[in-house]
């Protein structure tokens, strides 16, 4: 079964169908670092170790330390809430999963649960197998913040695990905090929450391309077609998306070209 590239369309259905996030309200560190330092694809595009992993081990390790990391970060506070249990049953059902497949996945998730288990091996493995993939290891993060984004905040325990995770898979905290603040600029435009003055809403259109409003016209097109690029669906494809998730991809697609509508309009870009 080719689950890397179920999962690849999973996070992407993930990030525009899981949780419900208000308004654009990202940390004061967020703030801070938004649209700064390099991006995971810089940072993980040189790493090495992957070549010996085959295609289908590489599968299988994306989907093992996916679901067990997933248990890991839901139970981080302590509790794991009606929600997270609901975000991964949303993933396993995005990924049109066989029976045995998602009795494996819950297992695995019920193993990160336990308070024993030890992750920090299984991502280090999860490096070496998708270093020179930098989609897959961002499509794992992904995955992993919308776990504990799905009951609408992230906890101080749950936010050092994922730094702890990052830090194993080579990326930094900066990388990750625009990461997450993409991720919670794109829903919230996407989902067209109520918008009191054009200002806040062009300011959600420039966080949801990872730029800032001082930008130059060149540099708003630049972050425009680099985030069509990376969300193509037809590229998506070809690393292995499955078709059932193309109208998936096409809705990132929709929301990056929605924000930079919105500034497209207000700058009168040609």
């Amino acid at each position: 079964m080719n689950w890397a590239g179920k999962l690849v369309g999973a996070a992407l259905g993930f990030v525009v169908s899981v949780g419900k996030l208000i308004g654009v309200a990202i940390g004061a560190f967020i703030g801070h670092q938004f649209d700064r330092g390099p991006s995971i694809g810089d940072r993980l595009g040189q790493s090495g170790g992957a070549g010996r992993f085959s295609a289908a081990e590489r599968q299988a390790v994306f989907f093992e330390t996916t679901f067990l990391v997933m248990g890991y970060v839901a139970k981080a506070d302590g509790r794991v809430t009606e929600e997270e249990i609901q975000a991964a049953r949303g993933v396993m059902h995005r990924m049109q999963l066989r029976p045995e497949a998602v009795r494996h996945a819950i297992n695995l998730f019920t193993e990160g649960k336990q308070p024993d288990t030890d992750i920090d091996p299984r991502v280090s493995r999860l490096r070496q197998a998708c270093g020179r993939q930098p989609e897959l290891i961002q499509a794992f993060l992904e995955i992993q913040l919308e776990i504990a984004l799905s009951k609408g905040s992230i906890t101080t325990e749950e936010r050092a695990v994922l730094w702890r995770i990052a830090d194993l898979l080579g990326v930094g905290r900066v990388a990750l905090a625009q990461l997450e603040a993409l991720l919670r600029a794109q829903r919230s435009f996407g989902q067209g929450f109520a918008r009191q003055s054009h200002a806040e809403d062009l300011t959600a259109a420039y966080q949801a391309l990872g730029i800032e409003s001082t930008a130059t016209d060149k540099e708003v097109k630049t972050a425009y077609r680099r985030l069509m690029n990376q969300h193509h669906p037809d590229k998506l494809v070809a690393k292995g998306l499955p078709d059932s998730m193309m109208e998936v991809a096409k809705e990132r697609t929709r929301e990056i070209r929605a924000a930079y509508e919105v500034i497209k309009e207000h700058r009168s870009i040609k």
